[in-house]
This record gives structure tokens, C-alpha cells and sequence, in this order.
């Protein structure tokens, strides 16, 4: 693991609470995990943030991220613009937003672009990942996509919502990663099961990883299994 300790692994990784069946007490365990293991951040849908900010209670750690656009991106620019504000306000530290799928598979670019731009500024200064949805993207898209979240400001590209059947695959990391180079950052987000995957996936390019509740407990009870001194027979 080149070193990497269970708390670093931790530090890349985003528990994500975005379903629609992400129950009040699926925030609060989400939260509970993040701080035992000293996971990053918990992602959230945008009515469960101000309880996600109560449980917390004025806590630095975890972070909390805001989600805008989920999960199909199809809002008009202005609802994501005032969405993006209304959660900035209500203390999240990072946005991640669903671009207009429907126009980028239409080729409406400077549309695209747009979006992203408008929630960038909106952020007022907190980063903002960029959610291509791969599953629905060619390599084309996909690049194409990379390109405008860079020319739009955005801190990350990201895989998916995890909506999807497919989210994060070793094949559209390496490609973002090969195309981007270090422009912008990557987050991995959806199908991240294992930790043989997120440590692939890692070597590969990805600096941030959205992974549901069950596979943090797993990959994170895992680890620190790992990390047990072996017992000796005296």
C-alpha cells in the first residue's frame, strides 16, 4: 500500500448517503463511521444537510459535502446556481453537481460549460467536483467533459453519482487521468467495493473516492485488520 496507514486511506474517501432511501439514520451512521475511521467527508442529498450539519454539531471533522443537479443534471442552470448558494449558506464545505447530461450527449457544450461555470461561481471559493456520469459517456464525452470542468474552474472531475450501473472503472480512471494529466483532480465514484479496487484505482490517478456506507465499514474494518500486530505462541 506504499506505506499508506488506515487514517490516509480514510482521508481520500467520501461516505455517500445520495440514494433516495438514505433514511435519517443512514446520515447519522454514515457520520458515526466517518469519524471512527477518520474518512474525509459525508455526502449528502440537499434536504438531509442541515440535519447532517446538527449531527455534527460545529465538528470540523468529517467535512460535509453539498450535491447539486442529482441525480439526472437536468435542472435549468438558475435552480443549480441558487442550489449550490442555498447550500454554501447552509455551511457545506465542498459541491459536487451533475452536469447536463442530456446536453453533453447533444454536443450543446457551451451549454455545459455554463452550468458548470455557474456553480463554480456560486461555490464562492469551495471546490467543486464535476460529475460527468460516465456510465452514459464515449471516450470522447468523457475527455470533452474533463476539458470543460477545467475551463470552468472546477477543483474535481468525477465519475458518477452512483446512480448509475456502472460508476468509477479502472478503465475511465486511467483515461480521465491521461487526458487531464494534474490540470484538475479526480474523484472515483460509484462501484468501489473492495480496497483491492480503490488501491488499483489509486495507482491509476484517482485522488478522491465516493463509496457507500457498507463497503467503507468493509474496506476500513479490513485495513485496520491489517494493521494488527500478528500474535506468537509463547
Amino acid at each position: 500500500m506504499d506505506s499508506l496507514t488506515p487514517y490516509d486511506i480514510a482521508q481520500m474517501i467520501d461516505i455517500s448517503a445520495v440514494r433516495a432511501d438514505s433514511t435519517d439514520d443512514k446520515i447519522a451512521a454514515a457520520i458515526d463511521c466517518a469519524k471512527k475511521y477518520g474518512c474525509y467527508l459525508v455526502t449528502i442529498l440537499p434536504s438531509q444537510t442541515r440535519r447532517a450539519l446538527d449531527l455534527l454539531a460545529g465538528a470540523t471533522t468529517p467535512k460535509v459535502g453539498g450535491n447539486v443537479g442529482f441525480p439526472s443534471g437536468g435542472q435549468t442552470v438558475s435552480i443549480k446556481s441558487e442550489e449550490t448558494i442555498e447550500l454554501v449558506k447552509m455551511g457545506v464545505d465542498e459541491i459536487d453537481m451533475v452536469i447536463d447530461i442530456a446536453a453533453h450527449l447533444s454536443g450543446r457544450f457551451d451549454d455545459v460549460y455554463r452550468d458548470i461555470a455557474e456553480v463554480v461561481a456560486a461555490a464562492q471559493g469551495h471546490p467543486v467536483k464535476v460529475i460527468l456520469e460516465c456510465h452514459y459517456l464515449d471516450e470522447y464525452l468523457i475527455r470533452k467533459g474533463c476539458d470543460l470542468a477545467i475551463k470552468a474552474g472546477a477543483a474535481f472531475v468525477k465519475t458518477g453519482t452512483g446512480w448509475t450501473p456502472t460508476g468509477a472503472t479502472l478503465e475511465n480512471i486511467s483515461l480521465i487521468k491521461s487526458h487531464v494529466g494534474d490540470a484538475i483532480k479526480i474523484k472515483a465514484s460509484g462501484g468501489i467495493r473492495d480496497l483491492d479496487t480503490l488501491l488499483e484505482m489509486r495507482r491509476r490517478g484517482a485522488d478522491r473516492f465516493g463509496i457507500n456506507l457498507v463497503n467503507v465499514e468493509k474496506i476500513m474494518r479490513l485495513l485496520n485488520g491489517m494493521q494488527q500486530p500478528s500474535s506468537t505462541q509463547s
